[in-house]
């Protein structure tokens, strides 16, 4: 009887110094919620704010990756709204202050010298002296999710929308709620236990993801139902005379020679010719990512940007920007 005690005191013992140290050092305990949408798919529960290992991920009313926000910005703000997937997130292996949204700020503030005396430098982007990124953004949200966000919340009285996209992205299904609650990455509850979210989010055996996207109907184009949400998003900013980027981060197996595989070349053609018939501001960090000197510095896994492809991108998408607005008075 003594000797069962003891073995259960340990164990009890045992998994609670577990249960400590993930919470504590790991952060599992507090997952960020996820709310399912019957056009969007899902959304990022509003006002959350939790810690995993050692990052800070802040979620505001609005369900972005962004401190808390006016509706309207002041009118000496240029006010951004970035939509995006995971690689503008960040996910939980990116601190706040590391999201490639922080970084354009960042960058906005370096190359903006507000309220310029010197005439010959003057120009309309002097005007601002504070910056907003607002950060719109899910994992494996594609262009209808982003496109049914903007249609449900506005455009948040933006000056710029920077759509940011990775290749797979041009492939998205369409917004599908199954996952939140049934898929562990996208909890509709705060667990039990610190112990029980390992378990579930990385042990126990889930239901496969094509189970919990929605049915593709025969010979649905994919490609083109992801082209159109690009071009509605388009439309939507110039209706309310609003500059628009369209950027694209490709998958680290299209970098160097072997290139993207011939249907993600197809995909990319299709772009190509919307964003001519569209007239659209267009970055392809495919060329950018392949004149870098370190082509695997940029990369964290086979889509998600390093620290370095962070400010790779945002350094780039920043200056597009300042030349929307950079025009001599």
């Amino acid at each position: 009887m003594k000797v069962a005690l003891i073995i259960l005191a340990v164990t009890a013992g045992l998994l609670l110094g577990i249960e400590v140290l993930l919470r504590v050092l790991l952060g599992f305990g507090n997952a960020l919620i996820y709310i399912p949408d019957a056009e969007c798919g899902y959304f990022l529960a509003p006002n959350q704010r939790v810690r995993r290992w050692g990052n800070r991920i802040e979620i505001n009313e609005y369900s972005m990756r962004t401190g808390a926000i006016a509706p309207l910005p002041a009118p000496d703000t240029l006010r951004v709204l970035l939509l995006g997937d995971s690689v503008a997130n960040g996910g939980w292996w990116t601190d706040r202050t590391d999201t490639i949204s922080e970084i354009i700020a960042r960058q906005l503030r370096l190359q903006i010298s507000p309220l310029s005396t010197n005439a010959q430098l003057h120009s309309k982007v002097n005007y601002y002296c504070n910056f907003e990124v607002l950060n719109c953004s899910a994992n494996s949200w594609g262009p209808r999710n982003q496109l049914a966000y903007a249609n449900r919340f506005g455009l948040f009285g933006a000056l710029v929308v920077v759509l940011l996209l990775n290749t797979d992205d041009l492939f998205a299904s369409a917004p599908c709620s199954a996952v939140v609650g049934r898929d562990p990455a996208y909890p509709d509850r705060k667990p039990v236990m610190a112990i029980v979210q390992l378990l579930n989010r990385y042990l126990i055996p889930t239901v496969p993801r094509e189970k919990l996207t929605t049915p593709v109907a025969p010979n649905e184009d994919k490609v083109g139902c992801n082209l159109e949400a690009i071009r509605q998003i388009k439309t939507a900013a110039n209706l309310a005379n609003i500059k628009f980027v369209l950027a694209l981060t490709p998958k680290r197996h299209e970098l160097g020679e072997s290139g993207p595989h011939d249907w993600e070349v197809k995909a990319r053609s299709r772009l190509a010719e919307l964003v001519t018939t569209e007239k659209i501001t267009y970055i392809d960090f495919l060329p950018i990512f392949n004149w870098a000197t370190e082509l695997t510095s940029l990369y964290r896994d086979s889509i998600h940007l390093s620290p370095q492809g962070n400010q790779l991108v945002s350094q780039t998408i920043s200056r597009q920007i300042v030349a929307f607005f950079d025009h001599k008075s």
